[in-house]
């Protein structure tokens, strides 16, 4: 007869989504640090990018990131190729340097901004098959929590087009202003003195919750 005493262990399943996720951020993890944007380069996948700047809403991050510790990403983000993007998996598609378009992206965004360089600002960067880029970011913005997709929206967006600039500016954009198309917009409800005490709070927050254990 056994004992209720007896310790249960649960298999481990290497073929598990969070194991399969967990090997592919792993992977992106030991991958080198480099300059936003990146040299060109062919794939999609994922990315992390790294803020070690000097804005004041931001110290607690930097500190995180210098001296080549790159501990905290402040931004995750994907790129899939043109077949994800419309509903299919993507398979086999041509992904062309759509992975190196979207940190450009990113790279134009920061430049137009009024209070952010691009100098302060790093990325790694993971070519990966199609059908693991989702899984791979989703675990990645559960592990890091990162402050521009879990809080401070906007930095992602893009010109919403003629006839949408009835809604309001992103956080993010009333935060950093200067992309062009963003001035379109109407005014936030938050100003930014608001803002800043808010994203100041998450990350205080959050570096004692990821950091501390």
């Amino acid at each position: 007869m056994q004992s209720d005493n007896i310790e249960r262990i649960t298999p481990f399943n290497p073929l598990s989504k969070t194991n399969l996720g967990e090997s592919v951020a792993d992977a992106l993890l030991a991958r080198p640090v480099t300059s936003l944007p990146p040299s060109q380069f062919v794939g999609a996948g994922i990315y992390s990018i790294y803020y070690h700047g000097n804005h004041p809403a931001y110290l607690e991050i930097a500190e995180m990131n210098m001296d080549d510790k790159f501990l905290w990403p402040i931004y995750v983000g994907k790129a899939v190729p043109a077949g994800a993007r419309k509903g299919g998996f993507g398979l086999d598609e041509d992904p062309g340097v759509v992975l190196f378009k979207r940190l450009s992206e990113h790279a134009m965004s920061i430049q137009q901004t009024e209070n952010l360089a691009v100098e302060h600002f790093s990325c790694r960067f993971l070519v990966v098959e199609d059908i693991w880029i989702p899984l791979a970011e989703s675990l990645l913005i559960q592990m890091f929590s990162p402050l521009w997709n879990k809080y401070l929206d906007g930095f992602g967006n893009h010109d919403p087009g003629r006839g949408r600039y009835q809604q309001q500016r992103s956080p993010w954009d009333t935060l950093h202003p200067g992309r062009p198309w963003a001035k379109k917009l109407k005014t936030n409800s938050s100003n930014v003195d608001s803002i800043q005490a808010m994203v100041r709070s998450y990350i205080s927050e959050k570096r004692l919750e990821l950091f501390s254990r």
